[in-house]
């Protein structure tokens, strides 16, 4: 076991590397001058040449992203343009509020699914799985970014049941319970689709399990339908399951990027639409890495639960 999560962890090098490549490019691909869009009104071509020396953009591609990796390696991601700090301090500050808002969704997407999954298999063609397969059809058809926009004016602007924005109240607040409160719209909006997406691959795999004859074994030798649908198959079903979770994972932490912005989440999705729209390159390359970076080890993890789970793996 301990073999196969090395051989994973090496595995994650070089993609890793590639990740770094392929947000460098990406970067500076989008069109326009940096040094123009930081200047603004002060942008005289005297002033955009002496910006970009200083800010290293007036080297060749390859030179900058050695120098970008170079920092990289070192645990400097640079510092912001827009806001005179280093990158890694914000995107560290901003890290903890996406992880409280992606880990929360992917326990309640987690949750959800699975019951959801194993109830629709266990009464495959009755009313319940009807109800479920259409609740999760439009669950997964409708656009994040629209739901939340309607639960904000349903449960926040009509009824007043929850907050609107903000990951803690202006006034007062600040602790555990205000916190909750604030999270409840987001994270049920960003959960949705993730919850769909496991419900409908749960429930292929406990139908594919209930068929095995070591389950009709266990029917047959009187064993409580609750132990045979839980102990057993629900067990073998979750092997397959873990993966998708996995997956959902780093969709859940690409989804909070416009979820964020949405709910006015202080995380760095919000973050990277702020430096975007005032072209901090620096600022964009550390979050967008570290949301890339946190997909692999999400995967990572799953993989090696999965691993735990069937000792055919090993």
């Amino acid at each position: 076991m301990g073999a196969y999560i090395l051989k994973r962890l090496l595995a994650v090098i070089p993609v890793m590397f590639g990740l770094t490549l392929i947000v460098f490019l990406i970067m500076a691909m989008i069109p326009g001058d940096p040094a123009t869009a930081i200047l603004g009104s002060y942008a005289t071509p005297e002033n955009v040449e002496r910006l970009n020396r200083q800010l290293g953009l007036d080297r060749s591609l390859p030179e900058q992203y050695l120098i970008w990796l170079g920092n990289l390696l070192q645990g400097d991601l640079g510092r912001s343009y827009s806001l005179n700090r280093p990158v890694l301090d914000e995107v560290t500050e901003r890290f903890g509020a996406t992880l409280i808002l992606a880990g929360t969704s992917l326990v309640l997407c987690s949750i959800l699914g699975l019951l959801a999954g194993v109830v629709s298999a266990v009464r495959q063609y009755g009313w319940t799985d009807k109800v479920v397969t259409f609740v999760v059809l439009i669950g997964i058809s409708t656009p994040s970014f629209w739901l939340g926009l309607l639960l904000i004016l349903l449960f926040a602007v009509q009824w007043r049941l929850f907050p609107a924005s903000g990951m803690y109240a202006i006034y007062g607040g600040g602790d555990l319970p205000d916190l909750l409160h604030h999270l409840v719209l987001p994270a049920a909006t960003l959960s949705v689709v993730a919850t769909g997406v496991i419900a409908r691959l749960t429930r292929t795999a406990m139908l594919e399990v209930l068929r095995q004859d070591y389950i009709r074994t266990a029917r047959a030798k009187g064993l409580r339908e609750s132990r045979v649908i839980w102990r057993h198959a629900f067990k073998a079903a979750l092997v397959g399951v873990i993966p998708v979770i996995g997956i959902q994972a780093g969709f859940v932490m690409g989804g909070a990027v416009y979820i964020e912005t949405v709910f006015q989440w202080p995380g760095i999705g919000s973050m990277l639409v702020t430096a975007i729209s005032t072209r901090d390159l620096l600022l964009v390359q550390g979050g967008v890495l570290v949301v890339a970076a946190a997909y692999v080890l999400f995967n990572l993890c799953a993989d090696v639960v999965q691993t735990l789970l069937d000792p055919r793996l090993r």
